[in-house]
């Protein structure tokens, strides 16, 4: 008969878990396995919210395993180091974005792209290795191999940088490879949320001009006056989309709702490079014309691998990024989610674990 999870592993935990399809999170005793030899065991300090994890608190995706502790945007102290640890010691600064594991031997791996890796093991609702379930961040401690550890530099904020072990990866990497980072480009940024608003940061500070393209007009003040974006598209108005046609070399679209297609591919200058990365949960339109009339590419992206993550957060700690965050205490996290879905947060929530999380053992 399997273990419950309080004694799967040795050392206790505590944190809050879903149950069923509901979503709803409750305070939960559990337990993390002892600190193997290249683990690097830290108290979390603070959890971002991301948005990926409502859809799987209730199944949206159909891939959720119960109880689940959501959070993969992880960040503490360290408190104990396995004995074949080099990079980390007791008292660093650390965080744990979305992976946990992978196999370390296939192409991707080799490449330093792990995410890519076919047994990449997610950090929350994944089987690890010894077949236990992987639990997130919404918890007071966390264990993992210290090849998926980030190292946080002293001058950036835990909790403002906490969401950029998701949401900053998942921007960051596209801007590199795809050769949008070059100083004067023009780079196109849809929807100004979570992942929005941290892509026009990253693309400003690689030098880069930058239009968000939104559907909501009472944006355009935050993202030029706050955000420091050069201008503002509200993309359900035909003229502006209109006199903005071919001007940009790439979009970085971060929209996960369905929406066309064909006018931001109007935007971009012949040879342009519109990438996904918000996961629409059904198949968008895809008009195949206007992308051969302009030898233009659509790419897609997700996350990142451990040495360009590590390089994203030193990046974000010498430009001084950080995402807009609102910290929460755990007690609040439900209504944070509800708020979630109706898109009532700017931009993201970072539910402040250190001082609010509290075991009733």
């Amino acid at each position: 008969m399997a273990k419950s999870p309080e004694l799967e592993h040795p050392n206790k935990a505590f944190g809050w878990a879903a149950r069923d399809t509901s979503g709803l999170l409750s305070p939960f005793n559990f337990s993390r396995r002892a600190t193997g030899e290249k683990d690097v065991t830290f108290k979390v300090l603070f959890c971002g919210i991301c948005h990926s994890d409502l859809h799987k608190v209730k199944n949206e995706w159909g891939s959720s395993i119960y109880p689940l502790i959501p959070g993969h945007e992880i960040v503490g102290v360290v408190t104990e180091v396995g004995s074949k640890v080099q990079k980390f010691k007791v008292g660093d600064k650390v965080g744990v974005g979305c992976m946990v594991g992978a196999c370390h031997s296939c192409d991707n791996c080799d490449n330093h792209l792990e995410n890519y890796c076919p047994k990449m093991i997610l950090t929350y609702g994944a089987k690890y290795y010894d077949g236990t379930i992987t639990y997130g961040g919404y918890s007071d401690t966390m264990v993992s191999d210290e090849h998926f550890v980030v190292r946080i530099p002293d001058n950036l904020p835990l909790d403002a940088g906490a969401p950029l072990l998701c949401a900053g990866i998942t921007v960051y990497s596209p801007l590199r490879f795809y050769g949008l980072d070059k100083p004067g480009m023009h780079v196109g940024v849809v929807g100004l949320g979570g992942l929005g608003h941290v892509a026009v940061k990253f693309a400003k500070a690689m030098g880069v001009k930058v239009t968000v393209i939104s559907s909501s007009p009472n944006k355009k003040k935050e993202a030029l006056e706050h955000l420091g974006a050069d201008s503002f598209l509200v993309s359900k108005d035909q003229d502006q989309m209109q006199a903005a046609q071919g001007t940009m070399d790439g979009i970085i679209d971060t929209v996960s709702a369905q929406h066309p297609l064909l006018p931001l591919i109007g935007l971009l200058k012949t040879q342009g490079k519109l990438v996904m990365v918000g996961a629409p949960e059904k198949p968008l339109e895809l008009p195949v014309f206007p992308l051969l009339m302009g030898r233009k590419l659509l790419g897609g992206s997700c996350i990142g691998g451990m040495k360009e993550t590590q390089e994203m957060i030193d990046f974000a700690a010498k430009h001084n990024i950080t995402a807009d965050i609102e910290v929460i205490p755990i007690d609040y996290v439900n209504t944070a989610m509800e708020r979630l879905l109706k898109k009532d947060v700017r931009y993201r929530f970072v539910i402040d674990i250190g001082n609010t999380l509290k075991s009733s053992n």
